[in-house]
């Protein structure tokens, strides 16, 4: 029975500490981040391009909601 208190003396050193709450919380954020970056991406070669199509297409759409609104939709009444 002696024998196994050494042992256990080195236990101690091996215990993991696990980090606050904090630091657990931001972590397990970027790794969801990484992860989605990750699956947006996949398959793409060039993920830059893809980005910049997106937001040209977004800016165009705007545009176009916009041009639309304030143009009326081009309509014209004729009464007769």
């Amino acid at each position: 029975m002696g024998m196994c208190l050494p042992c256990l003396g080195g236990a101690a050193d091996d215990v993991v500490l696990t980090p606050d709450p904090d630091t657990r919380r931001r972590q397990l954020a970027e790794a969801a981040e990484k992860r989605q970056k990750e699956t947006a991406y996949r398959g793409v070669k060039n993920p830059e391009a893809v980005e910049k199509k997106r937001k040209k297409q977004e800016e165009i759409e705007k545009q176009a909601v916009t041009s639309s609104v304030s143009g009326g939709g081009g309509l014209k009444w004729q009464v007769g």
